[in-house]
């Protein structure tokens, strides 16, 4: 349905060309938008037009339009003025109101097409059916951004994004729950994942500035049907949710640089609680002290670089080869031995994950 806005400017737009005042009502004579002081007065006027079988009318210096959606009565119009050139403008602006309902019905037709179509809840012949019917193409490269609103339904925020890509009737901006817009867009020829991690800091950088929005943007991979379209998705959102628990500084995630973060995110609870206990001997790494995790990060942030590391964090180099020693006592991990290391970040790692799931079960 087109809102009442939508109808106001576009009466407000004939009126300033013509200088005809117009006022749109429902079937049921409620005002929806009007250039009319006393359009109001019409009402019982308006619910017997309704009830009648012309098209149009002359009563009370004022003329009736229906305007019709596939032979269902959806509003009258009303143009002041008994004249020709009135009865000109009304029909004109009957003509306009036709086509903007066959429009947004189209736009939610597509809407309800693509949440479908990300969501899995159409068969195979059915995506080309209707795709063909909504004159979408199928063979076309594409890719899904999801982007995560730090508020619940901010209609700043998807409208921001529906002004950066609304030249480009080829892409497609939905949302399937309250936090997530989602935007499938379509992918030319030349343009590569360098490209499109561009366009994911565009819309960050709008969001912020415009919107005022703290946003995140996770986006899949280029898919070359539209049927594999939900599998974009569906990587986008995992890398939403893999970026929330080991990149949270990050505000764009790409699937295809998840790393073994995406491996660990699939891994059972069960299977990853076996693990740590296996590594840590039932402790956790959240046991460590401060000072401990500390140097563990720098330490790996640096590569295992033992001189690197000491200069970082102003201690000397025998300091932090005296931690790392005593590191080594408690889990019987070497984190300067490359084997060790790489178990030992892994750990860190599953422990995040198992801590992201728990708080997800609260």
């Amino acid at each position: 349905m087109i809102s009442n806005q939508i109808l106001q400017d576009t009466i407000e737009g004939i009126k300033s060309i013509t200088r005809i005042d117009l006022c749109v009502m429902d079937t049921e004579g409620k005002i929806l938008a009007s250039t009319l002081r006393d359009a109001g007065e019409y009402e019982k006027a308006v619910l017997a037009f309704v009830d009648s079988p012309a098209e149009s009318q002359v009563l009370q210096g004022y003329q009736f339009f229906k305007v019709f959606d596939e032979n269902q009565l959806e509003y009258i119009i009303l143009a002041k003025g008994e004249t020709d050139d009135v009865y000109m403008i009304g029909k004109i602006a009957a003509f306009q109101i036709q086509n903007l309902l066959v429009a947004y019905k189209e736009r939610f037709d597509k809407d309800n097409f693509i949440k479908n179509l990300l969501l899995d809840n159409l068969l195979l012949v059915d995506i080309y059916n209707r795709a063909k019917k909504l004159h979408i193409d199928t063979d076309v490269r594409r890719i899904v951004f999801i982007i995560e609103t730090k508020n619940e339904k901010d209609n700043n925020a998807l409208e921001t994004v529906r002004n950066i890509f609304s030249a480009k009737s080829k892409d497609f901006i939905t949302a399937v729950d309250e936090k997530n817009i989602i935007l499938v867009k379509e992918v030319k020829a030349n343009e590569t994942y360098e490209d499109l991690n561009k366009t994911a800091k565009v819309i960050v950088d709008m969001l912020n500035t415009e919107a005022m929005s703290t946003v995140h943007v996770a986006y899949g991979t280029i898919v070359n049907e539209i049927k594999e379209v939900s599998r974009s998705y569906k990587e986008a959102k995992m890398a939403l949710d893999v970026g929330k628990i080991f990149y949270g500084n990050r505000n764009i995630i790409a699937y295809s640089n998840l790393g073994i973060g995406r491996l660990i995110y699939q891994l059972p609870i069960p299977l990853c609680k076996m693990f740590i206990k296996e590594i840590f001997d039932g402790k956790s790494p959240d046991e460590f002290d401060e000072e401990t995790l500390i140097t563990i990060n720098k330490f790996f942030e640096n590569s295992l670089n033992v001189s690197e590391t000491s200069r970082q964090l102003y201690i000397h180099r025998n300091t932090l080869v005296y931690r790392l020693d005593k590191l080594q006592k408690s889990t019987g991990l070497d984190l300067r031995v490359f084997e060790d290391a790489i178990t030992f970040k892994i750990a860190l790692m599953v422990v995040k994950y198992m801590k992201y799931m728990e708080s997800l079960d609260y």
